[in-house]
């Protein structure tokens, strides 16, 4: 069965809170040798990345010790003001000609 998926490669510093919410979910032990996947880019360099699905897109994380650190130390609290329209969550710069 083929799957009609849009394949999204994702790297670490482009990691949205929703997609780092999917990778908690669904590996909320984190991820070993069991769940990375392998392949070669369009440039034919090797990716290392681990998979989350939603309903029409299959991204691929690169792997890397910056997305399992963040992975360990996430808490859904920190992104909370993130997903609402929250006044305060962004702040405007101060006025530096004060």
């Amino acid at each position: 069965m083929k799957d009609n998926l849009k394949r999204v490669i994702v790297d670490f510093k482009k990691l949205t809170p929703e997609i780092l919410a999917m990778l908690v979910d669904k590996y909320p032990d984190g991820y070993d040798d069991d769940h990375i996947i392998t392949f070669r880019n369009a440039k034919n360099e090797v990716i290392d990345a681990v998979e989350v699905t939603t309903e029409d897109t299959k991204y691929l994380v690169k792997v890397s010790s910056r997305l399992a650190a963040t992975m360990a130390n996430y808490d859904e609290d920190d992104y909370e003001a993130l997903e609402e329209n929250d006044a305060e969550a962004v702040q405007p710069p101060e006025d530096l000609e004060d």
